[in-house]
């Protein structure tokens, strides 16, 4: 039985087709989260494996942080449903050519590096299309439980996807696992352009005040509302970073267990959040702002168990609450950026959000190294905890001191 505040989306054709179509997509990238490093490593020359696998992980994301900047100029007129089909197409054939070089015997770390950074290239801009194009059909009181719809599905990748992809490649190369990621993109792309004109092209219309900023960038430093939430995401997200790096190194190291105990604490971790990001979905009528916050101290509070070496069932239990806690922050995240911007910056500004974002994971994943190093797994576990409980705590300050300072004067004698 679906949940009351999700039924009303499906009352809209453009939504009940599109929905299908991005979870395939998701489900794809999932899979590849695996088949692109195990690929790299069955071509990589003797000794160069490292080397490959780094490159091909890098080139099948970062890319798309280059393109949001340099073809802004031509693509932030684009309404959302272009951006997306150009983002699908183009991730459908280069990704599609990974197999075909694959099976043609001329698939070369150099080719393959360059055919994944390619189909990453618009990545940024398609994922601001799909959350614009979310706000052109949707009305602004189910763009919430949208957001947290379409981001569970994302969530639920991250279970299915990479599970999926090992039980594939009992029959298959990688190879091929990344061509189905390609016809996925290929299915997103045809729903996307059956669309047609149903949604409202809004994207097509002039950026206001396209004399004073021309990317979205210049335009977030106007609106201290939106700047200040992509600046608290790009935090977290960095803060989030180590943990990747730990989490699976205070599994070998400090309890001495074996891999199916780091895929345990992922999978309760992705079952939390993909019932934390339906829920999202009921949160509509509270304030977005104290509930992103309260987000991200509540993430931060599950990982200091970690430090105070918590018995296993423990630190599973947090951890699976950790993904219920972030599991709505997304959703809203990207609310708070629909409801804030006006609808002809929508895209320019996502894809501007989409880039930044897209530098803070990796950072803090590559300091994570050196930190596990000199501190220790657990210790960087609830080091992370208490920094992003710190983070929110300053956030808090920062939003509470700005409003305060754009309070109206009162009237005499009030």
């Amino acid at each position: 039985m679906l949940p009351r505040t999700y039924r009303p989306l499906f009352a809209h054709a453009e939504f009940r087709r599109l929905l299908p179509a991005l979870a395939a997509s998701d489900l794809g990238d999932g899979m590849s989260v695996v088949a692109v490093a195990w690929l790299a490593v069955l071509i990589a020359p003797p000794g160069r494996s490292t080397l490959v696998v780094g490159a091909a992980v890098a080139a099948y994301a970062l890319p798309g942080a280059a393109g949001a900047l340099v073809f802004g100029r031509w693509l932030r007129h684009l309404p959302g449903r272009r951006l997306m089909a150009a983002d699908s197409w183009l991730r459908a054939v280069l990704l599609g050519g990974v197999p075909l070089a694959w099976a043609a015997g001329v698939l070369h770390p150099v080719l393959y590096v360059v055919l994944l950074a390619g189909s990453s290239v618009l990545h940024a801009w398609g994922s601001a299309g799909k959350y614009s194009l979310l706000a052109e059909v949707l009305p602004p009181e189910q763009r919430l439980a949208a957001n947290a719809l379409v981001s569970s599905t994302t969530s639920a990748s991250v279970i299915v996807g990479p599970a999926l992809a090992g039980f594939l490649a009992t029959a298959v190369s990688p190879a091929w696992i990344i061509g189905l990621d390609a016809m996925s993109f290929a299915v997103l792309a045809v729903q996307v352009g059956r669309l047609g004109g149903a949604a409202k092209a809004v994207g097509t219309a002039a950026p206001v005040d396209t004399g004073r900023s021309a990317a979205g960038l210049h335009f977030l430093r106007g609106q201290p509302e939106l700047l200040g939430i992509l600046v608290l995401t790009w935090f977290f997200n960095f803060l989030y970073g180590p943990v990747e790096v730990a989490l699976p190194l205070y599994v070998t190291a400090d309890l001495h267990a074996q891999a199916g105990l780091l895929g345990l604490y992922w999978t309760v971790f992705g079952v939390g959040a993909v019932l934390g990001a339906l829920a999202a979905g009921a949160l509509r009528k509270l304030p977005l702002w104290p509930v992103t916050l309260g987000i991200v101290a509540g993430w931060g509070l599950t990982l200091v168990p970690f430090g105070l070496a918590a018995p296993v069932p423990v630190s599973v239990t947090c951890f699976a609450l950790g993904g219920v806690i972030y599991g709505p922050f997304t959703a809203l995240s990207f609310t708070l950026f629909q409801d804030r911007t006006p609808a002809a910056w929508l895209t320019t500004v996502l894809a501007a959000r989409g880039a930044a974002l897209l530098t803070a994971a990796p950072v803090g994943t590559g300091l994570g190294g050196p930190l596990t190093a000199a501190m220790g797994p657990r210790y960087v576990l609830a080091a992370s905890g208490i920094a992003i409980v710190a983070l929110a705590a300053v956030a808090t300050a920062v939003r509470l001191r700005g409003r305060r300072r754009v309070r109206p004067p009162r009237a005499p004698g009030t």
